[in-house]
């Protein structure tokens, strides 16, 4: 057999496919006597370890993490409406109410302490009272909509709460 179709058929039965007895031992035998073939078979194989072991890392496992969220899903569409109950987990990567109110007081800050920078006073000084407007709008529109958000997301909750 020659070299070419020899390596042909070696690299056909390559991908994890059993090679015939009668093949394997004439490629066996082909490659004892041709170094060139020897060769190359050892780099192929090689480079097939490298590729299947090391050169595309393992992922992470996402099985557990993406079961957990389809079965919350479920659990959710399940309810349709209805009360669901207390015990009930929520999906993960939700901002819970503490969350919620502790980015709307740092938001609250840090707007309401805008004034005390050593850079607004030059820029209201040159820029006059009209500066004053749009920075008081720029801050009711960001607390305006912070908090339609958060009772947006929050409306069972707040509604339970306060008896509405």
């Amino acid at each position: 057999m020659s070299c070419s179709k020899i390596l042909d058929e070696i690299y056909e039965y390559s991908g994890g496919e059993s090679m015939p007895l009668t093949l394997r031992l004439r490629a066996g035998l082909h490659l004892l006597l041709c170094p060139d073939c020897a060769q190359e078979i050892e780099r192929f194989e090689v480079t097939r370890d490298i590729l299947y072991n090391d050169f595309l890392p393992l992922s992470p496992d996402f099985e557990d993490s993406i079961m957990a969220r389809i079965v919350a899903e479920e659990e959710i569409a399940a309810f349709d409406g209805e009360e669901m109950p207390a015990n009930t987990l929520a999906i993960p990567g939700g901002i819970s109410t503490r969350g919620w109110v502790i980015a709307g007081l740092i938001t609250l800050v840090s707007l309401g302490t805008v004034f005390f920078g050593l850079d607004f006073e030059k820029v209201a000084h040159a820029a006059g009272m009209s500066f004053l407007l749009p920075v008081g709008i720029t801050i009711g529109i960001v607390l305006t909509a912070y908090g339609a958000l958060f009772i947006g997301s929050h409306l069972k909750e707040l509604s339970e709460r306060f008896g509405l």
